[in-house]
């Protein structure tokens, strides 16, 4: 596991997407990203690197309104382990001819992107090693420059897999919202992520315990509309809070007057893009 993924570290575990055809989604998610499918019943359908660990809830409504621009998910970031994974997913698009719409060296990180079949945004990525991460007047930074596939390829496997690899997870979503100052208030302030770069003054990347980013936030889809409830896309994520945080997380809730909603074993509340955050507390 990423040490910026571990116990200690808040992260983003999991993924509940609202799509329109159960079967056409379990075909990308299963037969071109390499998913494991863990279970599909009635609708829904729950995927992970492995049989163990869900990473994403997909609900099946076949009269959901279809993607369009409005703030929200940006795109879902799966981290795979190593560049030879990376090549094995670039192998596998290929293979299937899925087109892409990016491929990108960010300093920290190589990046593939492309969307599902409901148009809402995936990025599959690897880090790089901390110690080669760029730095710009003593900071990390980060810039977008294309990527170098032919490199990527020279680590692809003898015998490519036609799984994705097992240690994959969710390394950090991105959202498109109205406003970063909003924005950073209430994923830092009240949630407790830090400010770690400020791109352009139109993306704000943030994140626990100096990784990154484990959440990106940006202002390119302009005043654009919240998407309506029955609209395809990010219905709630899963927040993993390390125990000795959650006290502190409890307070800052309460100082802003923002309810935490108990249901069950759940707790959760919604940000404010009408997403439902989950927390996982260990």
């Amino acid at each position: 596991m990423s040490t910026y993924h571990d116990s200690q570290t808040m992260h983003i575990q999991s993924a509940t997407l609202l799509i329109k055809d159960l079967k056409r989604s379990i075909e990308f998610y299963r037969d071109i990203l390499g998913f494991q499918l863990i279970s599909s019943e009635s609708g829904k359908a729950t995927f992970g690197a492995s049989q163990k660990h869900p990473l994403l809830y997909l609900i099946e409504h076949r009269a959901a309104l279809p993607y369009d621009l409005t703030l929200g998910l940006y795109h879902i970031a799966y981290l795979v382990p190593s560049r030879s994974a990376l090549a094995e997913v670039i192998h596998r698009l290929k293979h299937q001819r899925y087109p892409v719409t990016g491929a990108s060296d960010h300093g920290v990180s190589e990046a593939l992107y492309l969307d599902d079949p409901d148009g809402n945004g995936i990025e599959i990525y690897r880090d790089r090693e901390t110690s080669e991460w760029p730095i710009e007047d003593g900071k990390m930074t980060m810039y977008t420059k294309p990527m170098d596939i032919l490199d990527v390829m020279r680590h692809l496997p003898d015998q490519p897999s036609l799984s994705i690899h097992q240690d994959t997870i969710i390394g950090h979503m991105h959202f498109h919202v109205k406003d970063l100052k909003d924005a950073e208030s209430f994923y830092c302030e009240v949630l407790g992520f830090q400010p770690v770069l400020n791109y352009m003054k139109s993306a704000l990347f943030i994140s626990d315990r100096g990784y990154h980013h484990h959440l990106g936030l940006n202002t390119w889809n302009g005043p654009a509309p919240l998407p309506k409830e029955k609209q395809v896309g990010l219905k709630s994520y899963e927040l993993y809070v390390p125990k000795d945080q959650y006290p502190s997380l409890l307070r800052r809730l309460a100082q802003h007057h923002m309810p935490l909603i108990v249901e069950d074993e759940s707790r959760y509340i919604t940000d404010i893009l009408n997403q439902k955050i989950f927390f996982n507390v260990e």
